[in-house]
C-alpha cells in the first residue's frame, strides 16, 4: 500500500534558487523548510537589476525556460501583489554594424519571439529617454519584465510561506549536511531530500566538489540614480550595443563578430573588465544602472571607480534622463560555470541535491529551471 505521508524537503538558501526550488517542491505536496544564514536573503539575488530576461538566451531550450520562469514570476507576482513592468526591451543602434546585427537578430527570431526593428522614430515613441543623436534604430522586444528584486525576493519568501506553509529559519548557518541530517551548531533537523542552494557558499559545506567543479565567482559592479522627477518613467529597459556581444541570443546574427572586432578595437577598456550597460526602472522610479563582470575565486571587496565612469559615460551615448543623481553603488558576486554549462545540478551525496551555476541568469532562468528539475525527478 502506498504510503500516503507527506514527503519533505530541507532547502539551503533563501535567495531566488532556493525560492524556486521550494515552489517547485511545495505545489507537487512536499513539506517545505528553507534555511538562510542570514535575517534575510541579502546575496546576488537581490543586487541585480531585477530584469525576467528571454532576450539574453538562445532561441531553443534556454529561450523556452527562460519564458516558463517568467510565467511563473507573473503568476507569483500577480498573486502575492508584488510589483512587476512588464515593460519589455530596446536594444539601441548608433552604427550601422549594429543595426546590421539587430536587423539579422530580428529575421531569425520573430517567428519565435515578440521581437521587432523599429525605426529612430518607432524608437522614441517607445521610451523618451532614448538619446536621439545618431540613432539609426532599435531592437524591440516584448517578453522582459522587471521586479523590484531588493524587495520581491523577500515578497515571494512570504508568499510560499502562506499560501504553501513553506517554513523559513532565518539567521540559522547550516554547517554540516549528513543525509538525512543538517546541522546548525547544537540543532539538527532532518528531511527526505536537500537541496543546496545557496550560491557559492555550497563551498563551505563541500569544498572538495566545489574545487574539483568547472566554476569560478564573478563580481559585478553596478549603480542606482535617485527617483525621477514627475513620475517621469523611462519605458522599456535599454541596452547600448556592448550588450549584443554579451547575450548568447545573438550570436544568431552572422554579422557579429565583425561588431565584436570593431569593440575591441574601440572599447578594449569595457571588453577587459566585462562591461556592457543597461538601465531599468523600479516602481519608485529609481533607476538601476550596469554592469562590469571580473572573475575569480576571490574578489576585492572594495569597488573601482573607473569601472563605474566607464559605464556612466557609455549609458551618457544611448540615454538622456532627467536627474543623473548617484543614489547608491554597491558589487554583487555569484558563480559562474567555466566551462560552458548553463547551470550546475549535481547529487552531492545521496538525497543531496546542489542547484548552482547559472551566472547572471538567476533572476530569468530559476523558476524554470527549478520547476524543470524537480517535475524530471517525477516529484
Amino acid at each position: 500500500m502506498k504510503n500516503q505521508s507527506k514527503s519533505s524537503a530541507i532547502i539551503i538558501g533563501a535567495g531566488i534558487v532556493g525560492l524556486a526550488t521550494a515552489r517547485a517542491l511545495a505545489i507537487r505536496g512536499y513539506k517545505v523548510t528553507v534555511f538562510e544564514r542570514n535575517e534575510r536573503a541579502v546575496g546576488a539575488s537581490i543586487r541585480n537589476f531585477g530584469m525576467i530576461w528571454p532576450i539574453g538566451q538562445a532561441t531553443g531550450p534556454l529561450f523556452e525556460r527562460a519564458m516558463l520562469s517568467r510565467s511563473i514570476w507573473k503568476e507569483v507576482c500577480t498573486e502575492a501583489r508584488i510589483w512587476h513592468d512588464e515593460v519589455g526591451s530596446l536594444h539601441l543602434a548608433y552604427h550601422d554594424d549594429e543595426l546590421q546585427v539587430i536587423t539579422e537578430y530580428v529575421d531569425a527570431n520573430n517567428q519565435y519571439r515578440d521581437c521587432s526593428l523599429l525605426t529612430p522614430k518607432q524608437t522614441l515613441q517607445k521610451s523618451p529617454a532614448v538619446n536621439p543623436d545618431g540613432l539609426k534604430g532599435a531592437l524591440w522586444s516584448g517578453e522582459e519584465m522587471i521586479v523590484e528584486s531588493r524587495v520581491a525576493i523577500g515578497q515571494v519568501a512570504k508568499y510560499l510561506a502562506e499560501k504553501y506553509d513553506v517554513q523559513f529559519y532565518w539567521n540559522t548557518a547550516i554547517s554540516e549536511i549528513n543525509h538525512p541530517k543538517v546541522t546548525s551548531g547544537n540543532n539538527s533537523w532532518e528531511a527526505d531530500e536537500i537541496f543546496v542552494c545557496s550560491g557559492a557558499d555550497f563551498e563551505t559545506l563541500y569544498p572538495e566538489l566545489f574545487s574539483e567543479t568547472e566554476i569560478t565567482k564573478c563580481k559585478l559592479q553596478m549603480m542606482r540614480l535617485v527617483t525621477q522627477p514627475e513620475d517621469w518613467r523611462i519605458g522599456p529597459s535599454l541596452c547600448g550595443g556592448l550588450s549584443m556581444i554579451h547575450y548568447p541570443g545573438f550570436q544568431t546574427a552572422a554579422s557579429l563578430p565583425a561588431l565584436r572586432k570593431r569593440y575591441e578595437d574601440q572599447y578594449a577598456e569595457y571588453l577587459k573588465w566585462g562591461i556592457h550597460v543597461m538601465v531599468s526602472q523600479n516602481g519608485s522610479g529609481e533607476l538601476t544602472i550596469g554592469d562590469s563582470h571580473e572573475y575569480g575565486l576571490v574578489h576585492d571587496p572594495f569597488d573601482k571607480k573607473f569601472i563605474n565612469d566607464l559605464i556612466t559615460a557609455y549609458l551618457h551615448t544611448f540615454a538622456t534622463f532627467k536627474d543623473w543623481e548617484l543614489l547608491q553603488s554597491w558589487h554583487g558576486i555569484y558563480p559562474k560555470m567555466t566551462n560552458g554549462a548553463t547551470e550546475f545540478i549535481a547529487d552531492a551525496a545521496p538525497g543531496v541535491t546542489i542547484i548552482n551555476g547559472m551566472g547572471g541568469n538567476g533572476m530569468t532562468l530559476s523558476f524554470g529551471l527549478c520547476e524543470q528539475v524537480i517535475a524530471k525527478r517525477g516529484k
